[in-house]
């Protein structure tokens, strides 16, 4: 075993971790204040943002372009079931009072069911060639443009909170403090030395103008290219510790790759259901796994799967990918509580388990 490329990768994987806490704390409060100041749902915007898996699609390009079509199938199967029963699971367990979601989230869980069953069924009877892959594509060309005309007329559900709400833009660095002002042995407000300063300019003065809305978009922006380049620098390094350890190319998707490439989702999924938001958390998962399911799936299937047999995708491995979705799409419509997402999160460590004991190979 090469050690100093295990270590390597090693360090490489916990600096992409302090990078994901970063980017997903900039992304979810930047989201939850243009989604109040467009008075759209918050789950359009998330879903137009965060459910674009980005690195993701990255490490796909990367595996197709290595020959490795195994490995990439298997990290967009178990990058689908980690989202679920990974990520939406500590959502739930987090969130800190009753979990509504609103119509728009109900819509975009059934929109998954039904191109998870698609996808299975391509995959279970070796049907993902060129021409259904370019058919997946275009649901996704199509889905993302119904997406951003859903935004445009306004049509989902409008914020939970109010347009006041919005002008205290829920960030921190939205206030600032007019700290006293020392004068011998005697601290004096500015307010008491200052002819000038009337009461309202005393408030004026501490607290700023809200920011523009490009201000809150640029920085979005700059939130989720954070958590794509953790997300390329987490999945590249677990493929090469995985590889320390002889997996097979699915299965190394399936666990270790899938699970790196969807830590930004998990960590949207903690700071998002921790501070209420389960819009964010439903349209982060719902919408990634389309991504996954649409177009990382369309383009594995335009660049051709290996015809190694012994490092083909399980039914096990479709059945879990399903499931995973019909699970979510009961859990937004029965309106889950805790004990739902804990489980959520005993049934993916039981799928890993099973991965790496009975279906190694």
């Amino acid at each position: 075993m090469d050690w100093d490329k295990l270590l390597f990768n090693a360090a490489v994987f916990a600096a992409g971790v302090f990078m994901l806490d970063y980017g997903a704390d900039k992304f979810i409060d930047h989201t939850v204040v243009i989604g109040q100041r467009l008075r759209v749902s918050q789950t359009l915007i998330a879903v137009l943002t965060a459910g674009a898996e980005y690195e993701e699609l990255a490490v796909v390009i990367a595996a197709v372009l290595q020959k490795q079509s195994p490995l990439a199938l298997g990290n967009v199967m178990g990058s689908t079931i980690s989202n679920i029963l990974g990520a939406f699971s500590l959502g739930l367990l987090l969130h800190p009072g009753p979990i509504v979601f609103d119509q728009s989230a109900k819509v975009y869980t059934a929109l998954l069911v039904s191109i998870t069953t698609a996808f299975s069924i391509l995959a279970y009877f070796n049907m993902l060639n060129k021409i259904t892959g370019g058919v997946l594509v275009a649901i996704f060309l199509m889905y993302m443009l119904c997406t951003c005309y859903a935004i445009q007329k306004g049509v989902m559900e409008p914020p939970e909170a109010s347009d006041s709400d919005s002008d205290n833009d829920a960030s921190d660095d939205e206030h600032s403090y007019v700290p006293p002002r020392p004068q011998g042995n005697i601290v004096q407000d500015e307010s008491e030395t200052s002819p000038l300063l009337t009461n309202e300019g005393i408030l004026d003065s501490k607290k700023r103008a809200p920011r523009s809305l490009f201000y809150h978009t640029s920085q979005l922006i700059m939130g989720l290219l954070t958590l794509t380049i953790s997300g390329y620098l987490l999945s590249r390094s677990a493929s090469v510790i995985a590889d320390c350890f002889h997996l097979s190319g699915t299965v190394v998707g399936l666990t270790v790759v899938s699970f790196a490439t969807t830590l930004p989702e998990k960590m949207v999924a903690i700071i998002s259901g921790s501070r209420g938001h389960s819009g964010i958390v439903v349209a982060s998962t719902a919408g990634s796994n389309i991504f996954l399911l649409t177009l990382c799936a369309g383009v594995i299937a335009l660049a051709g799967l290996s015809a190694d047999k012994r490092d083909s995708v399980l039914l096990f491995e479709l059945f879990s990918t399903w499931i995973s979705s019909v699970m979510l799409f009961l859990a937004v419509f029965v309106r889950a509580s805790r004990a739902v997402g804990a489980l959520f999160l005993v049934v993916y460590v039981a799928f890993l388990i099973l991965e790496f004991t009975v279906y190694r190979r």
